[in-house]
């Protein structure tokens, strides 16, 4: 029996954070996410708030701890991208991506374990990505962001880990979103070839990882890399 937990989602209004928060509430978990616009879906607490603006995350806590009670499973998972090639970058593609996809994990990240230090009890997942560990050319930006988060779990964890806290990754590779959607076949093609599985992954099978990671059962992984790539990323 799985016993119910606060669950705050970011970016959980669309594509992978989407299904990571449906499939909390399928689980019987109260779940909370945040957007910067649109609405979750049907059964979580939607909060407009932005990962770089901490004043908008302090709002969105109060909110959620007021009607669903203190975060006890964080999924640091909005994130963005601005892809472009090493010398046509500038400081603000780096710095923006930066931003919003390190930066901002860390904002929430510090906000929901205040409460998990209290309770003694959390679980935070951060959303990476294979290209954290595989390198993606025209992704410096993004990959370097996907790559901090690991650091990040595992400093969390050697600060936290005595006090019923996990921190732990999940490094996702090409999922069927509509991102992926929009490439042109033959590159699609190409990106399956690279794959073991020969497939993308659904939303859903990345979601049903990080719900695991977040159950009792999982309650002595901490620090740790889960791939959800297919095979694409091994050896890293």
């Amino acid at each position: 029996m799985t016993t119910p937990r606060t669950v705050l989602v970011t970016g959980g209004n669309r594509g992978i954070g989407r299904a990571i928060a449906e499939e909390f509430v399928a689980q019987g978990h109260r779940v909370a996410v945040t957007v910067r616009s649109g609405e979750g879906p049907a059964g979580t607490m939607s909060v407009v708030a932005d990962v770089t603006d901490g004043a908008s995350l302090d709002a969105a806590f109060e909110a959620i701890e007021a009607k669903l009670g203190p975060v006890e499973v964080l999924v640091a998972n909005a994130g963005t991208t601005k892809d472009m090639l090493l010398m046509r970058m500038t400081d603000e593609d780096f710095e923006e991506i930066i931003n919003v996809n390190l930066s901002g994990a860390f904002r929430v990240v510090q906000r929901a374990t205040k409460g998990m230090v209290k309770a003694r009890f959390g679980r935070v997942i951060l959303i990476s990505s294979v290209v954290g560990m595989l390198g993606s050319a025209g992704q410096v930006n993004y990959s370097a962001a996907k790559s901090g988060l690991i650091g990040m779990a595992r400093s969390i964890t050697r600060e936290l880990g005595a006090r019923g806290i996990t921190a732990n990754v999940v490094a996702p590779g090409f999922i069927e979103t509509d991102l992926t959607a929009v490439l042109p076949p033959e590159q699609q093609e190409q990106y399956r070839k690279n794959i073991p599985a020969g497939r993308f992954a659904t939303t859903t099978e990345v979601a049903k990882v990080v719900t695991w990671l977040a159950s009792e059962d999982s309650a002595y992984i901490s620090g740790a890399v889960i791939p959800v790539d297919g095979g694409l990323g091994m050896g890293h």
